[in-house]
């Protein structure tokens, strides 16, 4: 995967009633599940008194973070139809949130599905969809007296330089296109003594 489709900026309130029962939705961009559940603990907080915050997520690329919650609902019913839309609409790096204030008559199993998933797909049918560049990490390990060449790679090919510890030897985590990942091993194939490893991301 070389690219990944995403949305620009969080989304919502997206507000729609059902038999006096009202669901309220929200998108996210994620990178890390922590922050996936930060946005989760946010909603729980702002909307206290709410019956449910059901939510889906898929985070990552090689093996992504899947996760649907229910939250009290029946099973398969809420955070299930919320990743159907994430997988409908090709998303990655998305959470997708569904408060619900419960209005006094039950929906059924197939109310709620039909509820939650229109919910998340308008939440993202009003969000800006970005196409995303995968990138890739790799940890460069070397002595001194191969700084100059190493730095000399890294500005010929416009790496990016991520992180970079100066020590008893020099570490350097440069970022790359997920395209290139396989070139990047042979830049630095001609400095002695360096170490190279990907880093998963």
């Amino acid at each position: 995967m070389s690219a990944f489709t995403t949305i620009q900026e969080p989304s919502g309130p997206i507000i729609i009633k059902d038999r006096k029962s009202k669901f309220i939705g929200f998108a996210y961009p994620v990178t890390s599940v922590a922050e996936a559940k930060q946005f989760v603990q946010e909603l729980h907080t702002t909307f206290p008194d709410a019956t449910h915050v059901c939510f889906a997520y898929k985070i990552g690329m090689n093996l992504p973070e899947i996760r649907m919650n229910d939250d009290g609902e029946p099973a398969y019913s809420a955070g299930a139809p919320i990743l159907g839309q994430l997988e409908a609409f090709g998303l990655l790096n998305v959470l997708v949130c569904v408060v619900r204030y419960y209005g006094g008559t039950k929906l059924g199993v197939g109310g709620l599905i039909q509820a939650y998933r229109e919910t998340a797909k308008q939440s993202l049918e009003n969000a800006i969809f970005i196409s995303v560049t995968a990138k890739v990490h790799f940890r460069l390990e070397f002595g001194y007296q191969n700084l100059d060449a190493v730095m000399r790679v890294i500005s010929q090919n416009r790496l990016q330089i991520i992180t970079q510890e100066m020590t008893l030897s020099c570490n350097i985590t440069v970022e790359a296109n997920q395209a290139e990942s396989e070139i990047i091993p042979k830049l630095f194939s001609a400095i002695p003594e360096l170490k190279l490893l990907h880093l998963p991301k």
